[in-house]
């Protein structure tokens, strides 16, 4: 028989509070998402507004005197307070009208002025799939069965301009959603006249296609081409159509040997089908399946005669404050409560008042600490990379990982990654993302400590000065850069060459 036994343990447990849980969210961020977010509060909190002329103003100093660490924010307060605890509404009431720290104003005068427009670009311009059936008249179509049948085909060309559905589901769309029935045969004949249009390829149901397609359009212009540009380009077709396997694994030497071509007329052949588009709907955007994406920067980094300048990009961030008329609501309570036994609904009224206007206290601090936060992250990654920011040599970066710069700061690890995930920077070598500052450490064989981006870069330019008609492999890669004193392994070689998406030698060959 088992007995119950009580036990006295004690533990110490991390418990966030809403506070913090909001910060942190917000952090994590970009700007260009901010002001979406903000909405949303301004939706959901009537006693949160956007503020015009404030008396406050918000300025960042040089980094050293940030707000300490979101990991001590909002300690101690809690969001549930009932109608009959021991906390005293009038004192409440007095608190917040005698000092009413709300109200500030987020924006500082070096973000860029009140007259900078809130705006985001749009894009007006035909689809993709628009054009196509623009050309929907170049088709010898019998009657309108046949129409929709070519419609139907049309609408299930993707982005890239490729055709990857069946013709038996094709066939069962419209049979099911239309009620018109047609067969695998009709489609086909209809797509055969569909890959007449431009631009040369469209329809295509892989890569092989694609291209046969487009060398097929160039021969039908024979008055265009002299004879050795159509010789050329019937060689590439023969290529594509014949040995299309050999072509993709640079088999060169193969392909010389079953043509029996020389060096000469094979590159010709090559160089055409590498003028061909692999995406032939590359130049058209497809209206709802591609969303246009727009980079707006964080943070502004100026050269200033030698001497940089860090700002925050708060566009995207207004001015908020307390609505005027909950702030009235308080003080009509106070003003009405004075000598007279206050019942329970006014309590409760004023404490849904309460609850409104410290959600939106809470709100507008969370707004300001995470740009506190961001900027003080930010300057500590300026100074710690400075050398990059003044010259845009990545050369120069210093291999720095998140730990480097929670130690600058006294923030949390996990609070510097969530500044540095998904921001950017704009500096006069263009739009960077803060990620790309990170890197680990490698050592010369002379002791000095190199960051790995310094291996990459030097990586992608000895690749670059390559001969491609006979490629580096990784080991000679390995060889190449412990002569310059970076001991390095092959497999880090390849790891590396991976991650800069750069294929292995004998994709890069050339003729």
């Amino acid at each position: 028989m088992s007995m119950i036994k009580q036990n006295l343990s004690q533990k110490l447990l991390q418990k966030l509070s809403p506070q913090q849980i909001q910060l942190m969210k917000l952090l994590q961020i970009p700007t260009a998402t901010l002001e979406q977010r903000i909405k949303e509060e301004l939706e959901a909190n009537p006693a949160l507004e956007e503020g015009g002329e404030q008396d406050e103003l918000y300025e960042f100093g040089d980094g050293a005197d940030a707000p300490v660490d979101d990991d001590s924010y909002g300690e101690g307060d809690s969001d549930e307070i009932g109608i009959d605890d021991t906390y005293e509404l009038d004192d409440y009431i007095n608190d917040y009208i005698d000092d009413d720290p709300a109200s500030y104003k987020l924006r500082d005068p070096s973000y860029g002025g009140d007259e900078e427009e809130k705006t985001v670009p749009v894009a007006v311009e035909n689809t993709f799939h628009d054009y196509l059936e623009q050309q929907m008249g170049m088709l010898d179509l019998q009657d309108e069965r046949q129409e929709m049948v070519a419609l139907q085909i049309i609408g299930s060309i993707d982005e890239d301009g490729y055709l990857r559905r069946d013709p038996e589901a094709i066939v069962d769309d419209l049979l099911f959603s239309q009620n018109i029935q047609t067969n695998t045969e009709e489609v086909l004949a209809l797509l055969q006249q569909i890959q007449s249009f431009d631009p040369a390829g469209v329809g295509a149901r892989d890569l092989q296609e694609c291209l046969s397609l487009q060398i097929r359009q160039k021969l039908d212009r024979e008055d265009e081409l002299d004879n050795q540009r159509r010789q050329s380009l019937a060689l590439a077709g023969r290529i594509i159509d014949e040995f299309f396997d050999e072509f993709t694994k640079k088999h060169y030497e193969r392909l010389q040997r079953q043509l029996n071509l020389d060096e000469d007329h094979l590159k010709e052949a090559i160089d055409e089908i590498l003028r061909l588009n692999p995406k032939p709907a590359s130049g058209y955007s497809s209206g709802s399946t591609r969303s246009l994406q727009y980079i707006v920067p964080d943070f502004i980094i100026v050269n200033r005669d030698g001497e940089l300048e860090l700002t925050l990009n708060s566009r995207n961030a207004p001015d908020l404050r307390i609505n005027e008329q909950y702030k009235d609501m308080l003080r009509s309570y106070k003003a009405g409560s004075q000598g007279q036994r206050t019942d329970r609904k006014d309590k409760e009224a004023v404490m849904f008042i309460k609850q409104k206007i410290d959600s939106a206290k809470w709100f507008i601090d969370a707004i300001r600490q995470r740009q506190e936060t961001m900027f003080r992250t930010m300057y500590a990654i300026l100074q710690y990379q400075y050398d990059f920011f003044l010259t845009g040599d990545s050369k120069k970066l210093r291999p720095m990982i998140l730990k480097d710069i929670a130690d600058i700061t006294g923030l949390d690890v996990s609070t510097v990654s969530r500044v540095a995930n998904s921001k950017y920077v704009q500096t006069e070598f263009g739009t960077k993302r803060l990620k790309d500052f990170f890197s680990e450490s490698m050592q010369k064989d002379d002791g000095e400590e190199v960051s790995t981006l310094e291996v990459k870069k030097i990586l992608t330019e000895i690749i670059g000065k390559e001969n491609k008609r006979k490629p580096l492999s990784d080991e000679k890669l390995k060889d190449m850069l412990q002569d310059k004193g970076y001991n390095i392994a092959r497999r880090t070689v390849a790891k590396y060459r991976e991650q800069l998406n750069i294929p292995v030698a004998r994709l890069r060959k050339e003729l």
